[in-house]
């Protein structure tokens, strides 16, 4: 027996760790996963052959970052969660809340910038439409707090909490667009709070730990209203196949305990990054002003002294 259209079988063995890894691809993700390496690769490969250098570490970021939704998309943890609710919100968190982290330590976009070629004058290709989207009102609006904040809550209980995510489960297109749309909000909630990337808004340092724990919240209290709540709350997931021989609220209350764990995890993965990226910033600056007060011999500072004697005369 078929479900939502997927292809799979309703008769699946009771879940183990073991059973959810093995592999089971699905087209869409296989193939978006093969090519994002790819270019990613074939990037680094460019910079490499002519003589620039790419950190090894953001390599290995983007790498893990793929790997992460191939583990959830491209293994049987994808059949299971359209039967299970706690593997599928294992599915939703990482593809959500762990991948665009790591993507986005990757610095794709910054790779591009630099691995594609200049359009020659009064020409616009792939490097110049890069950098328009970049400085776009589009990408403006899109990674505001007052935007991104708002949608990566609505993704938890505008979708959950209402028929659209029956709706959506119901095919297999629906449920390729819910996990695109999970991983766009996840790429854009974290993108102005810790990417390495360039983009349109890019707060201070004490701005962005402000907006990371402004959402954080919300997704501890989804995940307590599920293993709180006394009944199964999503149509798809009341009625689960006898053979998984599992009860449909336990495991929405897994589900829950899983949305909750997921609250802190990546708020503390980003939270390291956001200090570690302001730790270097503050680097970089101290660096740039001695190389300023070696080129004027420290003027700025004979200055300050100048006006401290001044002020010293003064009160005298």
């Amino acid at each position: 027996m078929d479900h939502s259209g997927h292809g799979m079988t309703m008769d699946l063995p009771p879940f183990t760790l073991g059973r959810g890894l093995v592999f089971s691809a699905d087209p869409f993700f296989l193939i978006g996963c093969v090519l994002a390496i790819g270019l990613y690769g074939y990037g680094v490969l460019r910079l490499r052959r002519r003589g620039d250098g790419w950190p090894v570490g953001r390599t290995v970021f983007f790498v893990i970052g793929v790997l992460t939704i191939a583990l959830v998309m491209c293994t049987r943890l994808n059949d299971y969660g359209m039967v299970m609710f706690s593997v599928h919100m294992v599915q939703h968190m990482v593809i959500s809340m762990l991948s665009p982290i790591l993507l986005l330590l990757g610095a794709p976009v910054t790779l591009a910038l630099r691995a594609l070629p200049v359009a020659g004058r009064g020409r616009k290709g792939p490097r110049e439409l890069l950098l328009m989207l970049l400085h776009s009102r589009y990408m403006k609006i899109i990674t505001h707090p007052v935007f991104t904040i708002p949608l990566f809550i609505a993704s938890l209980y505008a979708l959950y909490f209402t028929p659209l995510f029956d709706f959506l489960m119901g095919s297999r297109t629906g449920h390729l667009a819910m996990m695109v749309h999970f991983l766009a909000v996840g790429l854009v909630f974290f993108w102005p709070i810790m990417g390495v990337d360039p983009g349109p808004h890019r707060p201070g340092y004490v701005m962005r730990m402000l907006e990371l724990f402004a959402g954080m919240p919300f997704h501890a209290f989804f995940g307590i209203a599920l293993m709180m709540a006394t009944s199964p709350m999503v149509e798809t997931y009341k009625h689960p196949p006898a053979s998984l021989g599992i009860d449909a609220l336990t495991d929405q209350n897994w589900a829950g305990g899983i949305a909750w764990a997921f609250s802190e995890i990546p708020s503390v993965l980003v939270l390291i990054a956001l200090v570690f990226q302001w730790y270097r910033s503050e680097q970089r600056t101290a660096k740039r002003a001695d190389r300023a007060a070696d080129r004027d011999g420290d003027q700025e500072l004979k200055a300050y002294n100048a006006y401290l004697a001044s002020l010293q005369a003064r009160g005298q």
